[in-house]
């Protein structure tokens, strides 16, 4: 299969180009800046990403480009292009002040093919602290800015261009045209890579690695392993069986709507309810990462029981996805984060991983389910946290504060389900890029509020008590905290604006419906400094 190589030399934005690049129908694979593929013949281009060091840093990642310049088409981004010049004889210099934010191309070469179709004064996004002063003999410049003389460049003897933005963020407008003149008519690509034709070679796949083979998967209500089971239940069948530990602290009726759900797609599913043990093992424990040991730890027990009894099962099957495994390792290869879905559960278990979405993105995930049919709001449904809503609760966890949390988000999540917004410009192309499904209209898309964030969840302050009035009497209850943010891959969020006469009728009903809470705020920090989930 054709693919392009993106060499992570550590910016946050490298997942948004392998994003991208998928969205061109293109394979990608996002690898280490020092483990490029060189013997892999399949290769048709190689994207060098940015970084947060400087090319002068002596711990500044390096490649040898050697192994790709002169073979295959070459695109620097950022630190890529920088690194490019600094390498080949060029000449990259401490600018002035950092250049962040909007710019424009006051100079555009028009005959060059990464700037194919590309019009006058198009807007583009810079970020960085070194700018490109000279550029290496046999390039010239293709395109600069009112600031950034070499704001691309370009190679007049090899396939090797370099842009000093960033044309993977929405912000850059025309940086989808120009990944498609590279990808597509530069270096080739097909375009042959779609959610239809992933079922059907990942089906294929899947019947020869599992044969007859017994397979057992976890499940959590979520768009990940949701998909992923049906996936395998198209393959293997009756082989699969799937296992959803209700630990108490799902969402309002979660268990029952998502059993029924399941049901429905014909998955072979056994639901255990062991909230009562979980709920004893929580008692009186208020440190958020002890509620997380403690969560994690009965899952493995209960779930290990229960697969226990499925004799000759032989593979544990996962819905890890490609931004699970790219966080858990940085490129230096160094744990930086330990996600649910990469390791621990098969050293327990003996048994063999599957992973049959291991490549790919959410929003592709979400694409897969559409294209085997399965119900959108399955498929749109947020990130919900393992530990569910004991992270969602500040202090110690009982059965009533659970109630309680469960009423305020079960209105609130309907609330912002039912309100419906227009959306044109960037944000539009965001939201349409999500894979939310929706139909432009004189420049406009119509979406609930729950389409248009990432994710959103309320939040139980059980540790604080706030004096209100009720009817003529005083209160003395909890106060709740509302949480919405805006993401593409909860790498970084931004606080969601949501409407104020929205926020003013959700308040109302919580407070008048869901007793124990007499005050609502709103949570407008983003990530970071602060995380999405509050513990």
């Amino acid at each position: 299969m054709q693919k392009i190589i993106i060499l992570d030399f550590g910016s946050q934005t490298t997942q948004l180009i392998g994003r991208r690049v998928r969205e061109l129908d293109t394979f990608c694979e996002i690898m280490p800046y020092n483990k490029f593929p060189k013997d892999d013949p399949d290769v048709i281009g190689v994207i060098l990403s940015g970084s947060p060091y400087s090319v002068h840093d002596p711990e500044a990642f390096k490649v040898d480009l050697n192994q790709f310049v002169g073979k295959i088409p070459v695109l620097g981004i950022c630190y890529g292009a920088q690194f490019i010049s600094h390498t080949l004889g060029g000449k990259v210099e401490k600018a002035d002040s950092r250049e962040y934010g909007r710019a424009n191309l006051q100079y555009i070469n028009k005959e060059c093919r990464l700037f194919k179709d590309f019009v006058d004064n198009s807007q583009v996004w810079m970020s960085h602290g070194d700018t490109i002063t000279a550029i290496p003999d046999g390039f010239e410049c293709v395109a600069s800015t009112a600031n950034v003389k070499y704001a691309a460049y370009a190679s007049q003897t090899q396939p090797v261009w370099a842009v000093q933005f960033h044309p993977e963020v929405f912000h850059s407008l025309q940086g989808t045209q120009l990944l498609r003149n590279f990808v597509v008519d530069i270096c080739g690509s097909r375009q042959d890579w779609s959610a239809d034709s992933f079922v059907e070679t990942t089906v294929k796949e899947l019947k020869a690695q599992l044969g007859d083979d017994k397979v057992i998967l976890g499940l959590s209500g979520g768009v990940d392993s949701s998909v992923a089971a049906v996936l395998l239940n198209k393959a293997i069948g009756k082989n699969l069986t799937c296992i959803f530990v209700d630990h108490g602290m799902l969402r309002k009726n979660e268990f029952r709507d998502v059993m029924h759900d399941y049901e429905c797609l014909g998955l072979n599913v056994i639901g255990v309810d062991a909230s009562e043990k979980f709920f004893s093992d929580l008692a009186g424990v208020t440190d958020p990462e002890q509620k997380r040991k403690i969560i994690g730890r009965d899952f493995v027990e209960v779930f290990n029981a229960e697969a226990k009894k499925q004799t000759g099962a032989k593979w544990l099957a996962q819905g890890t996805i490609y931004p699970d495994r790219i966080e858990s390792l940085n490129i230096t290869g160094k744990v930086i984060k330990s996600h649910h879905n990469v390791g621990g559960l098969p050293e327990e278990m003996h048994l063999s991983l599957c992973e049959p979405l291991k490549w790919l993105f959410k929003d592709e995930v979400r694409r897969v389910g559409r294209s085997m049919g399965m119900p959108e709001h399955l498929i749109t449904r947020h990130p919900f946290p393992g530990p569910g809503l004991a992270v969602r609760i500040l202090g110690d966890i009982t059965p009533e504060k659970v109630r309680i949390l469960q009423d305020a988000d079960d209105i609130y999540i309907r609330g912002l389900r039912d309100y419906k917004v227009k959306l044109s410009g960037e944000e539009a192309r965001r939201v349409l890029a999500a894979g939310v499904p929706a139909d432009m209209q004189n420049g406009e898309i119509e979406v609930s509020l729950y389409d248009q964030i990432w994710q959103a969840g309320a939040i139980l302050l059980s540790t604080v008590r706030s004096v209100g009035v009720m009817g003529d009497e005083r209160t003395y209850e909890h106060p709740v905290a509302l949480r919405a943010v805006t993401s593409t891959d909860a790498m970084t969020a931004d606080w969601a604006h949501l409407p104020y006469d929205f926020m003013a009728r959700v308040s109302n009903e919580i407070i008048n419906k869901v007793r124990g809470v007499n005050r609502v705020c709103y949570d407008i920090s983003s990530k970071p400094p602060a995380t999405i989930e509050w513990e």
